[in-house]
């Protein structure tokens, strides 16, 4: 089945974001993983919030093709603690987990509930 895709929530440069509210990681999320369209890996940073009664992982998952030389260091695992508020994590290296297409995969453990937030880093002035 094909990902789900979540969009960026930009942060604004000069100004503020007011707290997203994120998408629910639901069943289809989990079975299907997210992914990010058009990204910006050294600029994106995911929010990751667990409400499952244990830790579980996210995975970030390594690219294919050419523009992912760096692939062979494999996908990125991190666990999120239980009913915890917010994991971050990222940015990621374009080398390592960039997608053909400028896409970026992420999955989910199975049992994994909560919320997940794409954000978007402004570029420096």
């Amino acid at each position: 089945m094909a990902r789900t895709a979540v969009a960026y929530s930009p942060l604004v440069p000069n100004g503020h974001l007011t707290s997203p509210a994120g998408t629910t990681i639901d069943s289809t999320l989990v079975t299907n993983g997210v992914v990010i369209n058009g990204v910006d890996p050294e600029r994106t940073v995911l929010r990751v919030n667990n409400t499952a009664t244990g830790a579980k992982n996210v995975t970030v998952k390594t690219g294919s093709g050419s523009q992912s030389w760096m692939a062979g260091q494999g996908d990125f695992v991190q666990a999120v603690g239980a009913n915890t508020g917010s994991e971050f994590i990222g940015p990621f290296t374009s080398a390592r987990f960039q997608q053909k297409g400028s896409k970026l995969y992420v999955d989910f453990e199975s049992g994994f509930l909560g919320t997940i937030t794409v954000i978007k880093l402004p570029k420096a002035y």
